[in-house]
């Protein structure tokens, strides 16, 4: 009975997160939720209500994830071996978002990723200029390829779309409008026998 009356709630998620199994599942898609999912919410309210002083903290909260995810790529295969790195991880996208007068993200941003840039701005915006000149040459060099790949994407999709329609999977007429996926029903053999 001891162990029933200690799995309160508050008890239940602290266990799954810790526990070795399901540690990882569990903390990734916490790392995702509260550090993208959530934000991005709060941005899409920030926008709505015309509030320039929640946009500022946003756009400085998604300036300081961008570097951390940034960071991350090239490191996450020696830094993911650490123990409690994800949740590490998880803590820190929380630190980033505290509503406190100095937030997380406001603090790193101010006292290190607006300095750097700062200093090598000038740098960033002539490879930033190189390389978009190097695309527009690219996309004028090879315009017919290019032109020749969406037609090709748009016939395959076009052909994708009848062949679905041809095999009954999408009606062209519908309750749900034209051209809806219609529903696929699979019955178990036992379902079928009686």
């Amino acid at each position: 009975m001891d162990l029933l009356g200690s799995a309160i709630p508050g008890d239940v998620g602290l266990r799954l997160l810790l526990t070795p199994i399901c540690s990882n599942i569990v903390i990734r898609t916490a790392c995702c939720t509260v550090g993208t999912v959530l934000p991005v919410y709060s941005t899409f309210k920030s926008l709505e209500r015309n509030d320039q002083e929640e946009r500022d903290k946003w756009l400085v909260y998604w300036a300081v994830h961008g570097t951390f995810s940034l960071v991350e790529v090239f490191s996450d295969k020696l830094i993911s071996w650490i123990p409690f790195y994800y949740h590490m991880k998880f803590a820190f996208l929380i630190w980033l978002q505290l509503p406190s007068n100095n937030q997380g993200a406001s603090h790193l941003y101010r006292r290190h990723i607006r300095p750097f840039l700062l200093k090598h701005q000038f740098k960033f915006d002539l490879m930033l200029n190189y390389t978009c000149g190097e695309i527009a040459k690219f996309l004028v060099v090879y315009e017919t390829e290019i032109q020749c790949l969406k037609n090709l994407i748009i016939k395959g999709a076009t052909t994708a779309h009848q062949m679905l329609k041809d095999f009954g999977l999408l009606s062209s007429q519908g309750s749900g409008g034209p051209n809806t996926l219609t529903r696929l029903t699979i019955q178990d053999s036992n379902d079928a026998e009686n």
